[in-house]
């Protein structure tokens, strides 16, 4: 399959997000976090393991964007007091 430490998996059956902590022959060595924080590892067999999809949009952009949008509609409504104004 070709995975490295540092990629993140998931098991094939679904379930969180793991990190891939070292890879030895067919086992994987997983690390992930627990719902209290506690950290955990586990050797998989690298045939129950797929890479996690990874989700290519970016918050910040979005974010970054919808705030570019209010600013838009501030210098649009500034434009026109200013015509007001002058008319």
């Amino acid at each position: 399959m070709g995975l490295k430490a540092g990629d993140v998996v998931v098991l094939k059956s679904g379930g969180q997000a793991l990190t891939v902590a070292e890879v030895t022959d067919d086992m994987i060595s997983c690390v992930w976090i627990g719902e209290e924080g506690d950290l955990f590892r586990e050797s998989l067999p690298s045939a129950v393991l797929e890479l996690a999809p990874i989700d290519l949009s970016d918050d910040e952009d979005e974010e970054d964007h919808h705030e570019d949008d209010s600013d838009d509609d501030e210098d649009e409504d500034h434009h026109e007091k200013e015509k007001a104004e002058v008319a």
